[in-house]
C-alpha cells in the first residue's frame, strides 16, 4: 500500500514538474537582461527592461486588443448558441434530426483544424461573390469561425451538466404556478451558471490561443497575436516574447483562480437549494 501511495505521489510530482518548470523558468526570464533567453545576466539582472519594450510594440499590443476582441465576441457567441443547442439535445428528447444536429455540434471537436480552417476561408469566399459579405477577411471572418469551433466545447459542457441535473426544483416551482420562462431564468439558468461560466471561459481561451483557423480567415489589416507571436518565434525568441507570455499566464491564473472560487460558491448555494428542495417535498 505504502509502495503505491510512493509510486502515486512520484509520478504526480514528476508530471506537474513536466508542464510548470519550463512555465516558470519563463517567466524567470521575462526579467533577464540579457539578450539572449536561455544565458541569465547576473550583472544587471533581474529588470523590468523587456516588459517596457514589450509596452512600447505598437504590433503586439495592436495585435493582443484585436484578439482581446475576437476572443470576447467568440465566448459570448459560442456561449449563447452552446447553451441552446445543449438545452435541446439534454431536455427534447428523440426528434427528428437530433442525430443531424448532435454531429454537426461535435464535429468541430474531431475535426482537424486545417481543414476547418480551408472550408471557411472557402465559404467566405463564395459569400462574397454571391452576395458581397463579408468584404474581405477581418474581424467579422475570425470571429464567425471562432464561434463555430468553440460552441461545440460550450455544448458538450452544458449538457454534461444539464445531464446531471435534478429537475425536483423546477417540477417544484411548475407546482407552485410558475411558467416555464420564469422557471427556466430563475431556477434553470442560475443553477448551470457554473456551466455557461467555464464554458465562456473556455471559447474565450480557444479563440486566444488559435493559430492555425485564424491564419486561413484573417486578412492583412487583422493580425492576431498568436500570429504575431508564431512570425516572431520563427526568426528566434527575443525576451519580450518571455515577457508578454508571463503576462499572458498571470492574466489566465487570476481568471481560473476567481472562477473557481464562484464555482465552489455556486456548487454550495445548489447544495442548499437541493437539501430545501428535498426538505418540503417530504
Amino acid at each position: 500500500m505504502k509502495s503505491k501511495t510512493w509510486f502515486r505521489n512520484l509520478a504526480l510530482l514528476v508530471g506537474f514538474a513536466f508542464l510548470y518548470i519550463p512555465i516558470l523558468s519563463m517567466v524567470v526570464y521575462s526579467f533577464n537582461n540579457s539578450r539572449l533567453v536561455t544565458v541569465w545576466d547576473t550583472a544587471d539582472s533581474p529588470t523590468l527592461k523587456w516588459y517596457r519594450v514589450l509596452f512600447s510594440n505598437e504590433q503586439i499590443l495592436s495585435a493582443a486588443w484585436l484578439s482581446i476582441q475576437v476572443a470576447a465576441v467568440t465566448a459570448t457567441g459560442a456561449v449563447i448558441l452552446g447553451t441552446l443547442a445543449g438545452l435541446v439535445l439534454a431536455r427534447f428528447g428523440p426528434f427528428k434530426g437530433r442525430t443531424l444536429l448532435s454531429a454537426m455540434t461535435t464535429a468541430p471537436l474531431v475535426m482537424p483544424e486545417v481543414i476547418t480552417g480551408l472550408s471557411l476561408l472557402l465559404l467566405f469566399v463564395s459569400l462574397e461573390q454571391l452576395i458581397g459579405w463579408p468584404q474581405g477577411r477581418g474581424f467579422a471572418t475570425i470571429a464567425i469561425a471562432h464561434i463555430t469551433f468553440s460552441m461545440a466545447y460550450v455544448t458538450v459542457v452544458v449538457q454534461s451538466r444539464l445531464a446531471t441535473f435534478d429537475d425536483s426544483l423546477e417540477e417544484a416551482a411548475l407546482d407552485l404556478g410558475a411558467r416555464p420562462a420564469k422557471v427556466f431564468f430563475r431556477i434553470t439558468l442560475p443553477l448551470i451558471l457554473p456551466a455557461i461560466l467555464s464554458g465562456w471561459l473556455l471559447a474565450f481561451t480557444l479563440s486566444w490561443d488559435d493559430l492555425v483557423i485564424s491564419q486561413f480567415v484573417a486578412g492583412p489589416g487583422s493580425t492576431t497575436l498568436p500570429m504575431v507571436v508564431f512570425s516572431k518565434v520563427r526568426l528566434g525568441v527575443s525576451p519580450d516574447i518571455n515577457a508578454l507570455a508571463t503576462i499572458m499566464v498571470t492574466i489566465v491564473g487570476i481568471g481560473v483562480v476567481l472562477s473557481a472560487f464562484y464555482m465552489r460558491r455556486q456548487e454550495r448555494r445548489l447544495a442548499l437549494e437541493m437539501q430545501l428542495a428535498k426538505a418540503e417535498k417530504a
